[in-house]
């Protein structure tokens, strides 16, 4: 039986980290230039700019790699991986489509990245937890 000590070195990817960053940053730079130049709902830009909005406050906390900022950060996405998808396949501009596919993807991969990027945390939490409950009994 193995156990696991207070000591033991937790070792995050800095690569998952730094794609998650980049992948966010894209989606952000890419709801901007969508709804304000290069395919608005409505010409001229459109309020719907304000989509970008959320992405912009986990920016800094991905970057640094907090643990925190990426949990809640992929679970944010999930809204850009469902608009992302539904405009895809149903906008009437292919260009639209397109650019609902790149939101996709790009969302997706945010997602990915943090998801991996914060499973050794869990997984060492979890070990200590699991190693703290049976020090008790």
């Amino acid at each position: 039986m193995s156990t696991v000590s207070m000591s033991d070195e937790l070792k995050l990817n800095p690569i998952l980290r730094l794609g998650a960053f980049i992948a966010l940053l894209a989606l952000f730079i890419l709801c901007i230039v969508w709804e304000l130049w290069v395919d608005p709902l409505v010409p001229g830009g459109s309020i719907y700019v304000l989509k970008a909005l959320p992405l912009m406050f986990p920016l800094y906390g991905v970057y640094k790699g907090n643990l925190y900022t990426m949990q809640w950060s992929s679970m944010l996405v999930l809204l850009y991986i469902l608009e992302g998808s539904t405009r895809w396949y149903s906008d009437t501009s292919v260009l639209s489509q397109r650019l609902g596919m790149i939101e996709f993807f790009l969302a997706l991969a945010v997602f990915l990245f943090a998801i991996f990027y914060v499973r050794p945390a869990k997984r060492l939490a979890k070990a200590k937890k699991k190693a703290q409950e049976q020090k008790t009994h």
